[in-house]
């Protein structure tokens, strides 16, 4: 289990899908490590072009073009993760860290609170 790989969920927590993928954005130290929760990012097929958002589709092994909503974090147990769907590129990986930045207002995100 890697920081980047997509897994396909089944019933997520409050979530009305029966199954819905999900990214890995947890720092691999922790999952490596024996904690048993990772955080996730859920991916939709709505994409409203935020930069709080990543567009992925079957390059990264999805069905449609969807998108890596990381206003919407989760921490999911790693048990829950067991359906592989695919892995981000370096490329997309990339961009998943820009809009977790954003998403987290994190310093030189420059859509963040001013201090």
């Amino acid at each position: 289990m890697r920081r980047g790989e997509l897994y396909r969920v089944r019933r997520p927590p409050g979530d009305t899908k029966p199954a819905r993928s999900f990214v890995i954005v947890s720092r691999q130290a922790l999952i490596d490590s024996n904690y048993s929760t990772v955080v996730c990012a859920p991916i939709f097929t709505e994409r409203y072009g935020l930069p709080t958002q990543v567009n992925v589709g079957p390059e990264e092994g999805l069905k449609h073009d969807c998108a890596i909503h990381c206003d919407g974090l989760m921490s999911l147990e790693k048990s829950r993760l067991t359906d592989y769907v695919g892995e981000l590129s370096d490329e997309r990986r990339v961009e998943l860290d820009k809009a977790l930045q954003v998403a987290l207002a994190l310093p030189g995100s420059n859509h963040g609170p001013r201090a």
